[in-house]
């Protein structure tokens, strides 16, 4: 396998492939480019299997060199310094990023789930999401839902709600048929927590907008016409956040 790290700052470059090196020596072929321009250079020389890819860089941003690159075949781990506009375009398209200064236990479990998968192609339908949503405001971003008969993709605006299946979730989408994710309620509550959804109970998720009436048995009436129950602990908030009095 071939890797490729781009990034504009030298030691960022020496970090990762210094870990790489002495986590992974099995991965031999490790390729750096210092800055946009390097890396557009090595990825039109080379076909890496996965670039670590410096989402700030002068020139050319990470997402500005990906898009000069659509229909690439290779996986990419961002790297970002915090930043909230792009981590979050990552993360609704089911992508992996690390953090600035890079975290040792953080790259061993990406370059994990790159190995576990390696034998199947870059969905490249996530990176074209991500470019999709990168060109939007967050709050029109569609979020990449992994389940057994593919991946789909939705805006908030369209899920009506979430309801835990185990380690799966089940999202109820406005006027389509219900899906089953292969991610857990919380991974949800944590994208969907600023898009105007609501953790009601260890069960469920509701997007607020959705909610036609809360009742005195403790439920909420959702617009699809289903009923959610509401934590009892919960309910006084919840009442308050919704500005409802139960029926």
């Amino acid at each position: 396998m071939k890797l490729l790290i781009i990034d504009d700052e030298e030691s960022t470059v020496n970090v990762v492939k210094l870990l790489l090196q002495k986590h992974f020596p099995q991965l031999t072929t490790v390729y750096t480019a210092i800055g946009s321009q390097q890396g557009f250079e090595l990825l039109n020389e080379i076909t890496p299997d996965l670039v670590f890819l410096d989402v700030e860089m002068p020139i050319m941003s990470g997402f500005e060199l990906l898009e000069k690159f659509p229909d690439h075949s290779f996986d990419v781990i961002f790297i970002t310094a915090y930043d909230h506009y792009a981590i979050k375009a990552i993360k609704f398209s089911a992508l992996d990023y690390l953090l600035k200064p890079i975290d040792t236990d953080e790259l061993k479990h990406a370059v994990e789930k790159f190995i576990a998968k390696k034998n199947n192609p870059a969905d490249k339908s996530l990176y074209d999401n991500l470019i999709y949503n990168l060109h939007q405001p967050e709050t029109d971003y569609r979020l990449a839902i992994a389940t057994i008969d593919g991946t789909f993709f939705y805006t908030p605006e369209e899920i009506v709600r979430c309801e835990a299946v185990g380690n799966y979730t089940r999202l109820y989408i406005k006027d389509k048929k219900n899906i089953i994710a292969s991610r857990t309620l919380k991974e949800y509550e944590d994208l969907l927590s600023e898009q105007q959804f609501l953790r009601v109970h260890r069960a469920h998720l509701v997007n607020i907008q959705y909610v036609n009436a809360c009742t005195r048995d403790h439920e909420l009436k959702m617009i699809d016409g289903s009923s959610v129950p509401v934590s009892r602990r919960k309910w006084d908030v919840i009442k308050q956040r919704l500005l409802i009095n139960p029926d």
